[in-house]
C-alpha cells in the first residue's frame, strides 16, 4: 500500500513548508510542492492533512525495554512496556539499556526483546552491559556483542558517581570506552559508553579524566541524567561546551522545590547558557524506576519512567513560545546522528517513514512508524501482542 500525505507542514526538522509526502515500503518515496494526481492502479490511500504539522519520529535512546527496577526487592522489577507506551507518545525508535539489575534480567532477553518490538513495527536496538564493570555481556565480551550482534549498538548505562555502582576505576572504563568505540569502528555502529551519572559528587567530570588519559575520541563517552542535580548539570555544561562532549537529559518528573530540573528547564537553560545545540539529547528513562533513597540507600519512594513524557516537553517548549525546528533536534536528528542510525531523525526522500503529525497545541495526534499507521486522532490502532 502506497500513502500519499496531503499538505503537510513538513519539519524535517528543520521548516520545509507545505508538502506532499508519498509513503511506500517503510520510505518516504518522494515529496515535493505540487502533486497533480496518481493513477488509479497505485491503489494510494490519500490522507488530507490540511496544513498539520509534520515531524520526524522521536528516538527515545534510554528505554528500559524489559523493565527496571528491583531495588526495593523483587516485587520492585518494573514490567517491561507494550508497544503503544512508545507510540502513543510520539516514538517510533527506542535504544534499550540494562540498568541496576544486569543478573536476573540480562542481555540476551534485551536483544530479543528489541527484536519483539521490530516485529511489532517499532525500530529498536539496545546496549550491552548493564550498570556494572565488567558488563554483562551475551558473547563474553563488548566487542564481540557489538560486532555479532544486529541490534547491539553500544554499552550501557554503566554507572558513576553512583552508591549502585560497581565503583570502576578510571581504567576500568577505559578498557570499555576502548572495546566499545573499536566495535563501532569495525561495524559502522555508535560504538559509545552510555554512562549513568548519580548523585554522587564525582559527577560528570570522570569524563574529562577520560578524554585527557586517552586518545580515544569524545564521542565516546555520554553522560545521561544530566538534569539530576542543579550543580551537576551546570558541571556538564562546561565539560559540553570546552569538549564537545555529547550530553544526555532524562525527561523524568521534577517538583519545583527540588534539586533538579526539568527537562524543559534544562534544555532552555543549555540554549541561554551557550551550550553547544548538537550536542544535548533528551531520552525518558521508560520502564525503569526513578526511585528515591533514604541515607542508608533504602529505597524510600519509586516512580517509573514513561517515554510519553518525550511528546509532553516538546508540546511544552513549544507553549513557551519556542520554535518548532528548535526543539526538535534534541529529540530526532541529533540522537540519530549521534548513534549512527542511518535513515532516522530526518524527513527525507530515500528516508525512514517515521512520522508524527501534531494538533494545533503541538500534541501527538498520528503516529506512523516505518510507513504503517500505529495512532490516529489521538488513539492506537495498531497494539503489540499482549496488549
Amino acid at each position: 500500500m502506497l500513502t500519499l500525505l496531503r499538505d503537510a507542514m513538513v519539519y524535517a526538522p528543520e521548516p520545509l513548508g507545505r508538502c506532499h509526502l508519498l509513503v511506500g515500503g517503510e520510505r518516504v518515496l518522494w515529496m515535493g510542492a505540487s502533486l497533480d494526481g496518481l493513477p488509479r492502479a497505485l491503489d494510494v490511500d490519500e490522507v488530507a492533512l490540511e496544513g498539520a504539522r509534520v515531524v520526524p519520529g522521536l528516538i527515545d535512546a534510554h528505554v528500559h525495554l524489559t523493565g527496571g527496577g528491583g531495588e526495593s526487592g523483587p516485587q520492585s522489577r518494573v514490567p517491561a512496556p507494550m508497544l503503544t507506551r512508545y507510540t502513543l507518545g510520539g516514538v517510533t525508535s527506542v535504544v534499550g539499556v540494562l540498568g541496576t539489575d544486569d543478573v536476573t534480567r540480562s542481555t540476551g532477553e534485551l536483544v530479543v526483546t528489541a527484536r519483539g518490538l521490530v516485529a511489532e513495527g517499532l525500530s529498536a536496538w539496545c546496549h550491552t552491559g548493564g550498570y556494572h564493570v565488567p558488563p554483562v555481556t551475551l558473547t563474553g565480551s563488548v566487542r564481540g556483542d557489538i560486532v555479532h550482534v544486529d541490534r547491539i549498538i553500544g554499552v550501557g548505562e554503566v554507572a558513576i558517581s553512583d552508591h549502585r555502582s560497581s565503583q570502576p576505576t578510571r581504567e576500568e572504563l577505559l578498557r570499555v570506552g576502548a572495546d566499545a568505540h573499536v566495535a563501532g569502528l569495525m561495524t559502522g555502529k555508535a560504538g559509545i559508553v552510555h554512562l549513568h551519572v548519580g548523585d554522587g559528587a564525582r559527577g560528570a567530570s570522570v569524563v574529562r579524566d577520560l578524554l585527557a588519559m586517552s586518545e580515544l575520541p569524545v564521542r565516546t563517552f555520554q553522560p545521561t541524567h544530566i538534569n539530576r542535580r542543579r550543580a551537576l548539570f551546570d558541571e556538564a555544561l562546561l565539560v559540553s561546551r570546552e569538549l564537545g562532549v555529547y550530553m544526555d537529559i532524562t525527561d523524568f518528573p521534577v517538583a519545583a522545590d527540588e534539586d533538579a530540573w526539568s527537562a524543559a528547564d534544562a534544555l532552555e537553560r543549555w540554549w541561554a547558557q551557550g551550550g553547544p545545540a548538537d550536542r544535548v539529547t533528551v531520552s525518558s528513562d521508560g520502564g525503569g524506576c526513578l526511585p528515591e533513597f533514604d541515607a542508608d540507600g533504602r529505597v524510600v519512594r519509586m516512580g517509573v519512567g514513561d517515554s510519553r513524557a518525550l511528546a509532553a516537553t516538546l508540546a511544552e517548549l513549544l507553549r513557551r513560545g519556542h520554535a518548532l525546528e528548535r526543539v526538535l533536534p534534541p529529540f530526532t536528528r541529533t540522537v540519530a546522528e549521534y548513534l549512527r542510525l542511518p535513515g532516522k531523525g530526518r524527513i527525507a526522500v530515500g528516508g525512514d517513514a517515521d512520522l508524527v503529525v501534531l494538533d494545533a497545541a503541538g500534541a501527538v495526534r498520528d503516529v506512523m512508524a516505518r510507513g504503517i499507521w500505529h495512532v490516529r486522532g489521538g488513539a492506537a490502532v495498531r497494539r503489540g501482542m499482549f496488549e
